[in-house]
């Protein structure tokens, strides 16, 4: 079956709207905040509901089609970058809060629905949802689900998987598939629901996501301490940490990133910080208050420090740190941003041998970082206008990434492996592990359709072999190859679905579509107010597509 004939079939299955064949269209679907890979896809297909989710991934089972999902394209390792033979699915349509149950604390959304959203419907009744990757305002709960987001306040709150107690997904072989508890507490079995967050969309489409909701925290303090060394906020940190204090976030900016914000947003930081320390404390009032004069005195070393516990004045101080990815561009034409972690202990030694790398290649590094995890993101500025100037960026790069495994660290902390980092997985697995890693993956995808080439080295990189020569697959035939290892579960027995097993899953259409969402651009949210919601409980990130 060639492309023409799947959009045809998808034309009579899901309406003229929901099918993108004209190529100046699909154009504008070629990359996502990961801008140096590009790639227009052959067909592009936009379903307002599950049962157009499962639409396309039947007609792409049929076609022996490679398939791709894409949600509001703020991601950063190039998870939504198409295939030029096959499809992509955008979920972007797909945006209904489906049901809001205070009484359990659980929502349940589509995959097209902005993460902020969720609190700003919550938030009335003194709730939020706590899943705060820095693009809150713009990225989508299915990136969020596919990427296991983080964010500045993940050091209290955890990462997206944290906050995910259910999904309804599309499997690659077209099934519509419900795992995890749902809306009720919790459900017996593997942690399938866990094997799904994070996967990257190889695993097939989350078409239903139930969410849990947090009571929003009595007050809030955020903190700025600015230093003349980065080292010296570093150590505030740890003295921080180590006095038993768990802040909500505490995030670090070196010299060339608030340079860049100042010049992006003019965010009156202390003039002469070399680095910037934002801590943000939450909780009950008297913990905050105590907390603060804590934080401050741990902070002896800054020349300067401000607090603020008002939304305005909280904005304030996070309004350089939210723009900072963004602001980049008013300081260099291009840029390469890393996602590394390291031991919080080796953060002075790393930074001293990133600096050392930028030297070496002639170019500058931005770095800005999640501090208590040690989550880096290293920015490598560069021209890419000037002969071999990417070449040297993307070395400087992997150099970067290689120095923190050394340090016991890992190549991504939460903006994913994809196509960016897919060829380093080497350097923290074995082929014996990655091996095990496929095994998964073609448990959901035998026939290797959903995202194929991303996140798994290609073969002959690290001597892996073929995931589909090491996985059994009874009942094989043309098309439905492995069809008995597709995963099951049950959506919560108490929750919304019951229970079902995978050949007699019960679908749940969404009925009511919801007009297009156009594409974001990714600017970072540059002057977004903190806090879950707006609420002056937390401040949000840096706005940047994580």
């Amino acid at each position: 079956m060639t492309l023409a004939m799947v959009a045809q079939r998808l034309r009579r299955d899901l309406g003229d709207a929901a099918v993108i064949t004209d190529l100046a269209t699909r154009r504008t679907y070629e990359c996502d905040g990961l801008t140096p890979y590009r790639c227009t896809p052959g067909l592009v297909v936009l379903p307002e509901e599950a049962s157009g989710v499962r639409a396309a991934m039947l007609a792409c089972r049929d076609a022996g089609m490679p398939f791709s999902a894409r949600g509001c394209d703020t991601g950063l390792s190039g998870r939504a970058l198409p295939e030029a033979d096959g499809v992509l699915i955008v979920t972007s349509r797909m945006r209904r809060i489906i049901e809001i149950d205070l009484r359990n604390l659980r929502a349940v959304v589509e995959p097209g629905v902005v993460n902020l959203a969720i609190t700003r419907e919550v938030a009335p009744g003194g709730y939020f949802y706590a899943g705060d990757p820095s693009s809150r305002r713009i990225c989508s709960i299915g990136g969020d689900v596919a990427e296991n987001s983080g964010g500045a306040h993940c050091v209290k709150y955890g990462f997206t998987v944290h906050h995910v107690t259910g999904l309804e997904v599309c499997t690659p072989g077209g099934e519509l598939v419900q795992i995890g508890a749902g809306t009720a507490a919790r459900s017996p079995g593997y942690d399938l629901t866990g094997v799904f967050v994070g996967a990257e969309g190889t695993l097939g489409i989350a078409t239903k996501i139930a969410v849990r909701l947090l009571r929003a925290p009595e007050a809030a303090c955020t903190i700025l301490a600015a230093f003349d060394r980065v080292e010296r906020a570093g150590a505030a940190v740890s003295a921080i940490i180590a006095a038993g204090i768990q802040p909500a976030a505490a995030e670090i900016m070196d010299a060339l990133a608030i340079e860049a914000a100042e010049a992006a947003v003019h965010c009156g930081y202390p003039a002469g910080a070399r680095a910037l320390l934002i801590i943000e404390l939450d909780g009950p009032a008297v913990e905050v208050e105590a907390e603060t004069a804590a934080v401050t005195e741990l902070c002896a070393e800054a020349f300067e420090i401000r607090t603020a516990d008002d939304p305005a004045r909280r904005a304030a101080i996070w309004k350089g740190r939210k723009s900072a990815f963004a602001a980049v561009g008013r300081i260099s034409r291009d840029y390469l941003a890393q996602d590394a972690v390291i031991p919080r202990a080796a953060l002075a030694e790393v930074l001293g041998e990133i600096d050392a790398l930028a030297g070496a290649a002639g170019l500058r590094v931005a770095n800005l970082f999640h501090a208590c995890e040690g989550n880096l993101h290293p920015l490598v500025l560069y021209d890419g206008q000037l002969p071999g100037a990417r070449e040297r960026a993307e070395w400087v790069s992997g150099q970067i990434l290689d120095l923190c495994v050394a340090r016991g660290g890992s190549i991504s902390g939460e903006h994913g492996v994809e196509v960016d980092r897919s060829a380093t997985l080497f350097r923290m697995f074995s082929a014996d592990d990655l091996d095990t890693m496929r095994l998964v993956r073609s448990a959901f995808d035998p026939d290797g359709l959903a995202s194929p080439g991303k996140v798994f080295p290609a073969p002959g990189l690290c001597a892996e072999r073929s995931p589909v020569a090491l996985a059994p697959r009874p009942n094989a035939g043309p098309g439905r190859a492995g069809r008995d290892n597709r995963p099951g579960g049950a959506w919560g027995r108490n929750g919304a679905g019951g229970r079902h097993g995978i050949g007699e899953q019960r679908r749940i259409d969404h009925h009511g579509g919801i007009g297009d969402q156009p594409a974001i651009e990714d600017q970072g949210g540059i002057g977004d107010q903190p806090g879950f919601g707006d609420q002056p409980g937390n401040g949000e990130s840096d706005g940047t597509p994580e």
